[in-house]
């Protein structure tokens, strides 16, 4: 006789919710390369699809020079401390609303 098949379930696993009042991660420089340069290749390239963007952007980003990413690295700097000041703010709003509820 045949065995009988059987179907292991995984266990449901339950994420705490993401606070939407959280502070939003900095962007990286080459995000921010991207973000400039997207329109661009779409212009030059009409009729690409969503990945051959990306990848004809990252290949634009490792053929540019130190001297070239400087700009971005400088603005993914910036909001990488934009991100830490922001989380700081949003912590320390945690911790008082932890005390007041004890």
């Amino acid at each position: 006789m045949p065995k009988e098949k059987t179907t292991r379930k995984a266990p449901k696993v339950t994420r705490k919710k993401k606070d939407p009042n959280a502070p939003k991660r900095g962007l990286s420089a080459y995000m921010f390369f991207a973000n400039d340069n997207r329109e661009k290749v779409r212009e030059e390239n009409p009729g690409i699809t969503f990945g051959q963007v990306g990848k004809t952007l990252g290949d634009k980003w490792k053929n540019l020079s130190e001297t070239q990413r400087k700009p971005y690295d400088e603005k993914a700097a910036a909001d990488k401390k934009r991100y830490e000041e922001e989380k700081k703010v949003y912590q320390a709003q945690g911790e008082e609303e932890e005390e007041e509820s004890s």
